[in-house]
């Protein structure tokens, strides 16, 4: 990351705090629990984002990280009492660790067959709950306890404290995110994600790339998990169904792919549609049965509608719509590299994601320079006029 972008993203982060802050104050107490479940969600969508958007790595399972940061919450707190920083910082260790193992045995399958693999761990795992009642507590689950410091008083409300902590947790883990891809990782996940054969050419350790996407994406699944569970009270198995990563993965397409600012987007989607739309149903006296499909068909409608309108989610179309007024790309703290531009008087120019976007696309590649193809043999020489 430049010197000049951590400034701005620190600013972001800082007023995003305030702004919380001020919201919990003003707001009830069932708003400040949404802020603390937005707050989950966009802690577990911008770890998919970085790896689907960045990397190019397909997951379903994102569901069952965060089973893991929940039980390792629960069992921790349960038998050691220990409190919530510990907690947090022992359930996303773990978490990385599974990420780990599930991204060096899915390292060499690509498209559906990850995805298939990944689908296969998110409705698989919290079964484990099932199989094991007595440590897991069965369909029952664990219960989770924490109430808020006693330095903010007695009568401070518990909701209140979830929603700054989640909102500090969410917070610290965009900046983090953001400077991990404007680093030489980030550069590297590009290369991978646009062409693995040119970017092993280029020096890049695809697998070890891979991996490591995997396990920073995990690492944000159960830190998630582990927030739902302290603002929940409860960590069961019906929480952590393949609805869950299929809706991540959702809040990550519908914000915009690759965008930390689209993950806020999609999370806000994902958690206040539904709600609204429960809201609109019960208002009119629609009957139970039809009422409980109303959110869902809502989410389908916002859904398609988002794709056909913003094929590039909703944070590339507020980057449309900023273009149109004269506000640009840089502003907003998102730049795209653009083929053949010059930066402007003063800027430094971006560094290419690899030495392959040097060399294929966005350099300078001298004509005739044959190229591989993924998958097939080196072309062979052309053949100059005249010769045989």
């Amino acid at each position: 990351m430049t010197t000049r972008s951590l400034p701005r993203i620190l600013g972001a982060a800082l007023a995003g705090a305030v702004l919380v802050a001020i919201l919990s104050i003003k707001l009830n107490a069932f708003r400040d629990y949404q802020i603390a479940e937005i707050a989950v969600e966009v802690t577990a969508v911008a770890g998919l984002t970085v790896l689907t958007g960045l990397s190019g790595q397909i997951s379903l399972g994102n569901g069952a990280f965060m089973a893991i940061g929940a039980y390792t919450t629960a069992l921790l707190q349960f038998h050691l009492n220990w409190p919530l920083i510990a907690v947090l910082v022992v359930a996303a260790a773990v978490t990385a660790v599974a990420g780990a193992i599930v991204g060096v045995a899915a390292a060499r399958l690509y498209g559906p067959y990850l995805a298939g693999a990944t689908l296969l761990l998110g409705v698989a795992l919290p079964y484990l709950a099932y199989v094991y009642p007595g440590i897991f507590g069965g369909d029952q689950g664990l219960n989770v306890t924490y109430t808020a410091p006693g330095f903010l008083g007695v009568n401070f409300p518990l909701t209140r404290w979830q929603a700054w902590v989640c909102s500090a947790v969410a917070l610290v883990t965009l900046v983090l995110l953001a400077n991990l891809g404007r680093s030489r990782v980030g550069r590297n996940w590009r290369a991978v994600r646009d062409d693995e054969v040119a970017a092993s050419l280029a020096g890049v350790n695809v697998a070890r790339a891979r991996v490591l996407a995997f396990v920073v994406s995990a690492t944000c699944a159960g830190l998630a998990g582990a927030l739902l569970a302290f603002i929940t009270e409860l960590v069961a198995p019906g929480a952590f169904t393949i609805t869950l990563s299929i809706a991540l993965l959702t809040g990550a397409v519908i914000g915009g792919l690759g965008s930390l600012l689209g993950a806020i987007w999609g999370s806000l989607v994902i958690v206040l549609v539904p709600t609204y739309a429960t809201d609109v149903a019960t208002s009119h006296g629609l009957s139970s049965s039809v009422a409980s499909n109303i959110p869902v068909a809502a989410y389908g409608v916002v859904l398609i509608l988002v794709m056909l309108i913003f094929p590039q989610g909703i944070q590339g179309g507020v980057q449309w719509l900023l273009g149109l007024v004269g506000i640009s790309s840089a502003r907003t703290g998102h730049t795209a590299a653009t083929p053949g531009a010059r930066p402007a008087s003063g800027e430094v120019p971006s560094a290419p994601a690899s030495q392959h976007e040097a060399l294929s696309g966005r350099g300078v590649v001298p004509p005739g320079t044959p190229r591989l193809t993924r998958g097939g043999d080196p072309p062979e020489p052309q053949k100059k006029e005249g010769t045989q």
